[in-house]
This record gives C-alpha cells, structure tokens and sequence, in this order.
C-alpha cells in the first residue's frame, strides 16, 4: 500500500509539474500575427507662408476649415517578450510598416481623396504586469511603454491642387509617443500561446509641405488604436 500510495504521490507531482505553461521568470516568448491599425486624425490649423511680390518677406494666410482622414490598415506584427518575474515581462515589438492613405479636405482647396501615402513605423517597447500565476492558461495583463513614430515615403498624389500645395517637399516630423495597452494570453501548452491585446497610441506630429504656393505648415494628431492578434513561441 505504501508503494502505491508513494507512486500516486509521484505520479501527482508529474502532473502538477506538467502543468505549468508560460510566463514565468526567465522565459523568451517570440510571436508573429497581425494588426490593425486606426488612426483618427486631428489636424491643427494649416497657415501658408507665400512670398511676397517675389522678396523675402512673406504673406502668411490661414487655412481655416482643413480637415484630413486617415485610412486603417491591416500589417504583420511581429514581439519579442522577456519575463523578468512571473508576473512582470518587457516586450519589443515591430513589424512591416503599413501604408495608410491621407484624405485631405479643406473649404480653401477642396476635397481630396488618397491626397497623400505614408509609410508609418511605430517601434515600440512595453512594460507588462501579468495577472495570476504562470500556471495559469488564461493570464490578461496591462502594459506601458513609448513607440517612436516616423513616417516615410511620402507621396502625394498627381492632383492639381495637392501638388500647387506640396509637390516640392512634404514631411511629417518623427515623435516619440506612449502607448497604453492592455490584453489577454491564452497559453495552449508549455510552449504556444495566442496573444490579443489593444494598445493606444496618442501620435502627434508636425506637417510640413512646400509647393507652388509656399510653404504650409501645421500640427497633426493620429489618436490610434491598435489591435493585435499573435501566435507565440516559448524558448
């Protein structure tokens, strides 16, 4: 009987022990899937700088009334998570930088449909508390970290009155921005794990173009929303 009773013990403590799943102190989880991207756009007055009768001096004119909209998009999403303790990780992420479309629309120059495509890179770095234990299968957690946003290859359309206003130049400035994020791990064994999670990103930039009819500048806000959907992998 004491056999036995020693065999079940064991037996048991196998179980336990095959029970744990992932997030615990120490642990490397890789993960690749997709996100989708959505920004809402909020652009701050545009002002012109025309030059005045070809001098230096300039004639600066505010676009009242300019409103612009950016397309969401959908992007591969690829993380790196380190966990620390069993309760707190750090993550990196990146992927391939979506490219959205800028609708442009203004009482001065009209309306303007994809006026403008823009590559957007959001690298980011997030601090994670984990709820619960790393036995857990279901572990939701919240995060904060900082995104350095940029944006490139910016191009605008051939459309008359978007290339009178920036077929020179047009550049939006680079940002560091916070993110807020939140999500939820579902641990499949000790090694997969699907990961969905929301983060918002607060984006502020300042946009910059030069054409025919000067320069014009203005402040630009993306409040987006990310959502993301990934398969991890525990080393």
């Amino acid at each position: 009987m004491n056999k036995f009773i020693q065999t079940s013990v064991a037996a048991a403590a196998l179980v336990v022990a095959s029970s744990a799943f992932a997030q615990k102190a120490g642990d490397n989880i890789y993960s690749v899937g997709v996100a989708s991207v959505n920004p809402i756009a909020n652009l701050g007055p545009l002002s012109n700088s025309t030059p005045y009768n070809g001098g230096p001096a300039t004639y600066t004119n505010v676009l009242a009334g300019t409103t612009a909209k950016v397309s969401s998009e959908m992007t591969i999403s690829v993380g790196w998570l380190h966990m620390y303790t069993d309760n707190i990780g750090a993550e990196v992420t990146f992927g391939l930088p979506p490219t959205v479309r800028q609708d442009l629309n203004s009482p001065s120059l009209g309306n303007h449909a994809s006026a403008a495509k823009i590559d957007v890179w959001t690298p980011a770095a997030v601090a994670k508390y984990f709820f619960g234990t790393a036995q857990d299968k279901w572990r939701p957690y919240v995060g904060l970290g900082a995104s350095r946003v940029s944006f490139k290859n910016i191009t605008i359309s051939s459309d008359a009155a978007v290339q009178a206003l920036a077929a020179n130049s047009a550049q939006l400035s680079s940002s560091w921005t916070p993110i807020y994020n939140a999500g939820m791990v579902y641990n499949i064994d000790d090694k997969w794990s699907i990961n969905g999670s929301v983060s918002y990103l607060p984006i502020k930039t300042s946009a910059t173009f030069v054409g025919a009819v000067g320069t014009t500048t203005g402040d630009v806000k993306l409040n987006t929303t990310d959502y993301v959907l990934r398969l991890g992998y525990r080393f």
